[in-house]
């Protein structure tokens, strides 16, 4: 019994413990995923080796304190995204509707056919943006319906798993379409002009996850967001960056973007909003993303019903209140920070300038 509970606690610490290590295979990548199910498998083994564990010895002690250590780190990473944390974006006490964005972001899934559910959505919670992510030209004909409340719009649609478009009641301006470091994955970039004629910057993207079948490594989706993250942290507008990352929120490549971008992530504090997979629940992640400036306050935050894809569409209200920028802000970069992001862009021949910035 020794013998499987060491093997398990082994496991339990390679799991943990690898990610640390900021190599980009896939493999390791992909062990910031699962923090929360290594956690509670870890919490499982601590169980086991307190019923079961010879406690006379100081081995079964050290593989106890082992697996304590574990879930301590793993739940460190995690729980910033429970209602146990503070808030990182004050919530909106007072509405302006004129000075409100609402925004409604879907990975469709290719082949999903079901496009009336999410019409249907976009009926029910009457969005200012809806992204798809995703989507190719069927998937077009079927929310060019929308032209005619939703008329301001960007489109790119590919039958590569990449395709984007981009549907606004707001107006949109400057808008470009990038291909910002591989060829076939575009990011869309364009100045929202609200009600209140306020102009708000946004940036929509969908970096190509590390996998198998993918890229072997993380190099292209880190590099993607290291770039627009710096390029955000220059500009003194109100910003959004919002889109399917590929990267889980607590993921050491999601927190490099918030420290380089300065952006805050509305769910800190509030919840995962978990929108993949939707046929696991064990296994869901927050890998469809929203994150901003602090111009914003938090009016509203929902993960939404499916729409026959692999994610659950996320629907984020934000309010521009920049009076609360001072009560509010994200985490800092440090020099070590700097020169791990510099390393990874110089890698793809990537940088800032290559993004798009409108209204600057």
């Amino acid at each position: 019994m020794f013998s499987v509970l060491i093997v398990c606690t082994a496991f339990i610490t390679i799991a943990t413990f690898l990610p640390y290590w900021r190599h980009p295979h896939w493999l390791i990548r992909g062990l910031d995923y699962p923090r929360l199910q290594i956690a509670c498998l870890a919490m499982v083994l601590l169980l086991t080796q307190l019923l079961f564990g010879d406690l006379q010895t100081v081995s079964a002690w050290a593989l106890i304190a082992l697996t304590s250590f574990c879930i301590a780190w793993q739940l460190w990473w995690v729980l910033p995204y429970t209602r146990l944390w503070p808030k990182e974006t004050i919530s909106t006490i007072h509405r302006a509707p004129e000075r409100q964005i609402s925004i409604l972001t879907a990975n469709v899934l290719t082949p999903n056919r079901q496009a009336e559910k999410l019409l249907d959505l976009v009926e029910q919670n009457q969005p200012d943006i809806l992204v798809t992510l995703e989507s190719d030209e069927w998937w077009e004909d079927r929310l060019n319906k929308l032209e005619p409340t939703m008329p301001y719009s960007i489109k790119c649609p590919l039958d590569n798993l990449y395709g984007m478009h981009v549907f606004s009641r707001l107006p949109l301006s400057e808008t470009e379409i990038e291909f910002l470091v591989e060829d076939s994955v575009p990011s869309m970039h364009a100045l929202v002009t609200l009600r209140s004629g306020d102009e708000v910057r946004v940036h929509f993207i969908h970096p190509a996850p590390p996998s198998p079948t993918e890229n072997t490594e993380s190099s292209e989706r880190d590099a993607e967001l290291i770039v627009v993250g710096r390029s955000v942290a220059d500009s003194e507008q109100a910003v959004i960056v919002t889109g399917d990352l590929n990267d889980v929120a607590w993921s050491v490549t999601t927190r490099l973007f918030r420290k380089l971008s300065g952006l805050l992530d509305p769910r800190i504090g509030r919840g995962m909003f978990n929108t993949f997979h939707v046929s696991f629940p064990f296994l869901r992640w927050p890998l469809d993303h929203l994150f901003h400036s602090d111009h914003f306050t938090v009016t509203d935050i929902r993960r939404l019903p499916s729409i026959g894809s692999d994610h659950f569409p996320l629907f984020t209200c934000l309010t521009l209140n920049e009076q609360k920028r001072h009560q509010q802000s994200g985490i800092d970069t440090d020099q070590e920070d700097e020169a791990w992001a510099s390393e990874k862009a110089a890698a793809e021949n990537v940088n800032k300038h290559d993004v798009p910035q409108p209204g600057e």
